[in-house]
């Protein structure tokens, strides 16, 4: 399974957002120019983060976008599913002869495992330097 830059990308999203959690709503304008992303880009990123009610929208001049949850109650698997469809290393596992199936749905499970386990918070406070020995594991 590769995740591709809308996967990259919404996760960025997700983690400022997390970070400025409580703190009113975040344009995706300093997101952009924190990391020097296209801020076009983030608006079609940001678009079904909303849809599926990750985030949602503040109007006006000190607008922007806000997490609907608690960091620590969204995972990264809530937001890679969002925007990348299906966790699955391959295609098709069911069709496989037996031993093959068996090794594509565990690695499947420990990648969801990792995702799932994984929150907003986890890697806001990992960004922060807060968590310098925090170790992802599949």
């Amino acid at each position: 399974m590769k995740i591709s830059t809308k996967g990259r990308y919404g996760l960025t999203i997700m983690i400022e957002l997390g970070k400025q959690y409580g703190a009113g709503p975040v344009p995706l304008r300093k997101i952009a120019a924190e990391h020097n992303l296209s801020e076009a880009y983030l608006e079609q990123l940001v678009a079904p983060l909303r849809n599926s009610g990750l985030v949602k929208s503040v109007r006006g001049a000190h607008g922007g976008y806000m997490l609907t949850r608690m960091p620590r109650e969204i995972s990264a698997g809530d937001v890679i599913r969002v925007l990348e469809g299906p966790i699955q290393p391959v295609e098709g596992i069911e069709d496989e002869a037996q031993p093959q199936r068996e090794l594509w749905v565990r690695i499947r499970d420990a990648v969801k495992n990792v995702l799932d386990t994984t929150t907003i918070e986890d890697l806001a406070h990992h960004q922060n330097g807060e968590s310098d020995n925090y170790m992802f594991y599949i």
